[in-house]
Formats: C-alpha cells, sequence, structure tokens
C-alpha cells in the first residue's frame, strides 16, 4: 500500500512541475512582450525628445524672424505641413490612432484625413 501511495505522489508532483512550467513559460512570454513593448516607447520617446527639441529651436529662430518683419500670422498651410511631416516620420494623425507609431504601414483614415486636409 506504500508503494501505491508513493507512485501517486511522484505523480501529483510530476504534474505540478508541468503546471509550473507552463506557468513559467507564460511568465517568459509576458516578460518578452513588456521588454519589446518598454523598448518601442523608449524610442518613441526618444524620438519626440529629439522632435521636440527641433521645434523649440526652430520656434526661437521662428520668432526672432516675426520680431524682424512686421508680419504676425502664421502660413495657413503649416499645420498641414506638420501633420504630414509627422505622419512621413511613421505617426499615426488620424482620431483614431493619433500620436501612436504606424509601424511601417499606411493608415486609410490617416490618408483619408490628409487628404481631406489638402482640398
Amino acid at each position: 500500500m506504500k508503494d501505491r501511495n508513493f507512485l501517486e505522489t511522484v505523480m501529483e508532483f510530476e504534474q505540478q512541475l508541468e503546471s509550473l512550467q507552463q506557468q513559467f513559460s507564460d511568465l517568459k512570454k509576458f516578460v518578452a512582450h513588456m521588454v519589446e513593448e518598454h523598448q518601442t516607447l523608449q524610442t518613441e520617446n526618444l524620438h519626440l525628445r529629439r522632435r521636440l527639441e527641433e521645434l523649440l529651436s526652430n520656434d526661437d529662430s521662428t520668432s526672432k524672424e516675426n520680431k524682424n518683419s512686421k508680419k504676425g500670422s502664421l502660413d495657413i498651410g503649416e499645420g498641414y505641413d506638420n501633420l504630414a511631416r509627422l505622419y512621413q516620420e511613421g505617426f499615426h494623425v488620424c482620431h483614431v490612432h493619433f500620436g501612436s507609431l504606424r509601424k511601417g504601414e499606411d493608415c486609410l483614415f490617416c490618408l483619408s484625413f490628409l487628404n481631406k486636409q489638402n482640398v
């Protein structure tokens, strides 16, 4: 009887190990996904910081030009140009996914929006 009980205990232990192995595998997949997402966010953050610095330096030069020239109005197409440039840099400009990375694929919402702005 003791041998039977010992065999059942070993089988239960084996099932617990398989369960733990599955949980560990799931955890590894989750961590891999989180690391990938973290890397994507870091890259996007770096890109946005560089873009912000570029815009701030352009803004400083633009404000100096505006002070020198008595023209106070902005170019009407400037907003469209900024959105088109952001789209070309790989960001969504549509209302559905605004500001998120496009991952190299064209977005029909963005293209539709940009075509409306162009008309």
